[in-house]
């Protein structure tokens, strides 16, 4: 197994149901890395901090390239691990806010695995919150970009069915064991 043939990224735009997700894969068993972005949101929430991504996104994008890069360290070589977002997550966002993409941030991408999972825009299960303060038009113009940005860094999208957190599980697990046996 190549170092990065088990490292899988859920992505999607907000409130597409990537969190739920990937609770149901960690209590499954499965090794799972939870959604940086959401953490510095809410540590900067708790200190009055700007390193949000709507009043300073090129450096709530430096700390989330950081810890995004922790989390491929940390996910163990002999296991199936699932990422909250990727590091192209980060490039998409980065462009969307019209800012140059750091080179470095590119270099990391190579370091998952080639297939992603797409959770689609989805109203009837879109809420907002504190940390997600996006309209469901931004998270279809975000879904559009992660899209678009993952397709350009040679990925290839596997969008997941809008069903049960089950039913997604399911999905997962399938295409995977299907992938490694072709």
């Amino acid at each position: 197994m190549s170092k990065c043939e088990n490292r899988y990224i859920i992505t999607g735009g907000p409130g597409s149901g990537k969190s739920s997700l990937l609770n149901a894969l960690s209590a499954k068993g499965y090794q799972c890395f939870e959604e940086i972005s959401r953490i510095i949101i809410q540590e900067q929430h708790q200190i009055g901090g700007d390193k949000v991504p709507w009043k300073n996104l090129a450096e709530f994008a430096g700390i989330c390239f950081e810890r995004m890069s922790k989390q491929l360290s940390d996910c163990t070589p002999t296991s199936n691990c699932f990422f909250d977002r990727g590091l192209p997550d980060i490039i998409a966002y980065v462009r969307r806010g019209g800012l140059t993409v750091p080179s470095e941030y590119f270099e990391k991408c190579k370091d998952y695995n080639k297939c992603i999972f797409l959770a689609p825009p989805w109203k009837e299960i879109f809420i907002n919150d504190d940390e997600r303060p996006e309209s469901f038009e931004d998270a279809l113009e975000i879904s559009s970009f992660l899209r678009s940005t993952y397709q350009e860094l040679g990925f290839t999208i596997v969008e997941l069915p809008k069903g049960s957190i089950n039913d997604r599980l399911l999905f997962i697990e399938n295409y995977i064991l299907t992938d490694k046996e072709s």
